[in-house]
């Protein structure tokens, strides 16, 4: 049987016992340090692979933990673990037909189709692959939903409609999983199928995007390698519908639940792609406090430590983007935690201290963290991500991303609870917050994981005051120039959040209990393959 699943009154006797008997001092002084160091003109941005930003800012967050007294948790005992990332540019224009029943080839254009290797090699030549149209290609047994039916698409070209249906079914005005590019990708490999096609059925949408030339795409090696993936327009697939005689009505049925992948008979694809690869190493940088008892079950924090470097000049001649608050704040916060840690009684889970490289690039260091982690996933407990510390005074609201996905949140609402606070969600739907950062590969991978976010809800002006105040300092400093150190942060509600987080990742580290998906979560059932493992 799993360890035991402490739940009710017991789980939040551990966890306010974990907050109030436990918690050490977290500073807004150290935190504004940190920042105003790792913001400083010379680290030029932080951009991953780029010097001298990214090798100051290293020796920055190693410095801090040899003086804490914590182990390097990267891989082989070293502090850092190397990530390479591949930087594809279309070499030559994607050549492409295709043909129906009668054999007879037809030429594609970028008018017509938009195509894009997605392997490692950048290097793809498909002849005369079926297709099938697969719907929304989403698989959601928790939702009791499964386009693909019994079709096999091993060695086929998977043509899928853009975002998920509309409705509660789907979690209502915040998206799942589903609804992403990278999970139609992720689900059409898993599959066997060699490319997935997203029909853009739109023809204003369409238009503004046919005829653009590809743009520089960043991966990590292993992340999703099916062969190819691309974009078609709605001419193009009404002439595979009618070539492979598909009774066009069976769209009416996409969104109903009640459609079954088709296979689009005697349509078949030719691809061939060519793109040059262009190899950037960076690192993502990894403390440790081993557990005294469980030391291979693991509770990591993570935050990333780069930005987006210089640009052309402002208006006022400024062409550093800092990144105080994205992710200096985020990074100060996680050397806060494990200064924390470090004055605190050994756990008994270990607690792992990650800086992630390359989110700005796409996740890339917490992807390649994913693809080749240096602790078992099945093994860690959750991950705990910080990205943008709140800047504000107190507040009533704990906001998180991610708000009705896992048991973490009711954890979470315990301890803030007891502070006269409670959870919620982060209020911008539209935003897609829970898939943009580096928390989001842990879940995508089965591991339960929560970002807290800014909090609106002042004590004092309430969210009449604060709402207005989050967008303008958004408005204004989010991947701007402006979003540099400044003396006057306010960062009570920034310690008031960290604070709580200490105590969460404290009664995880120190109890034997496993957080989970809940029951609608599209995440519990990668968790679930994993589930012997935690036995």
């Amino acid at each position: 049987m799993f360890r035991r699943l402490l739940g009710g009154i017991a789980a939040a006797a551990v966890l306010l016992t974990a907050g109030t008997a436990l918690a050490q001092d977290i500073s807004a002084g150290r935190l504004s340090d940190h920042i105003r160091v790792l913001a400083d003109d010379s680290f030029q941005g932080r951009v991953s692979g780029q010097q001298p930003g990214e090798q100051l800012t290293l020796d920055y967050l190693q410095a801090q933990y040899e003086a804490m007294g914590l182990q390097p948790g990267g891989p082989d005992g070293q502090w850092l673990q190397p990530v390479t990332l591949f930087r594809f540019s279309p070499a030559r224009a994607p050549v492409a037909s295709w043909s129906g029943p009668d054999g007879v080839p037809h030429a594609l254009t970028a008018t017509d189709i938009q195509l894009r290797s997605a392997n490692d090699s950048g290097r793809v030549h498909i002849a005369d692959a079926p297709v099938v149209f697969a719907g929304y290609g989403i698989t959601a047994p928790e939702r009791g939903w499964d386009d693909y039916g019994d079709l096999d698409v091993t060695g086929k070209v998977v043509i899928v409609l853009a975002g998920e249906p509309a409705g509660e079914l789907f979690r209502g005005d915040y998206n799942t999983l589903y609804s992403s590019a990278g999970y139609k990708k992720m689900e059409a490999l898993r599959r066997g199928a060699v490319g997935v096609v997203t029909l853009i059925l739109d023809p204003g949408s369409w238009q503004g995007m046919a005829g653009r030339p590809g743009r520089t795409r960043t991966t990590v090696e292993g992340l999703d390698p099916i062969p190819f993936t691309g974009s078609v327009g709605p001419q193009t697939a009404m002439q595979w519908g009618s070539a492979a005689g598909i009774d066009h009505g069976a769209m009416a049925t996409v969104d109903t639940g009640r459609f079954k992948a088709i296979e689009m008979t005697g349509v078949r694809l030719t691809v061939d792609i060519e793109e040059s690869r262009e190899e950037i190493q960076t690192y993502n940088l990894l403390a440790k406090i081993e557990g005294s008892d469980n030391p291979d079950e693991v509770v990591i924090f993570s935050a990333h430590w780069d930005h987006v470097g210089v640009g052309s000049p402002d208006a006022h001649g400024d062409t550093i983007f800092n990144g105080a608050w994205d992710n200096a704040s985020g990074t100060a916060g996680i050397l806060e935690l494990a200064r924390a840690f470090s004055l605190s009684p050994r756990p008994q889970r270990t607690v792992v201290f990650a800086h992630m490289a390359a989110e700005e690039m796409g996740l890339l260091g917490a992807y390649a963290y994913a693809v080749d982690p240096v602790y078992p996933l099945e093994t860690t407990v959750a991950n705990l991500n910080i990205d943008m510390l709140p800047l504000s005074g107190p507040t009533r609201d704990f906001a998180i991303f991610g708000f009705g996905q896992n048991t973490l949140e009711d954890d979470l609402a315990v301890l803030a609870e007891a502070e006269g606070r409670y959870v919620t969600d982060d209020r911008e739907p539209e935003q897609n917050y829970y898939f943009r950062s580096d928390h989001f590969p842990f879940a995508r991978a089965g591991v339960p994981a929560l970002m807290p976010w800014h909090g609106v809800d002042l004590v004092e002006g309430g969210i009449e005051v604060g709402l207005p105040e989050y967008q303008a300092l958004f408005s204004r400093d989010y991947h701007q120039r402006s979003d540099e150190w400044r003396a006057d942060y306010d960062l009570r509600s920034a310690v008031e959040n960290l604070t709580l987080m200490y105590a969460l990742a404290w009664d995880l580290a120190n109890s034997d209990r496993w957080p989970g998906w809940k029951l609608d979560s599209e995440f519990g059932a990668i968790r679930a393959r994993s589930d012997a493992a935690r036995q």
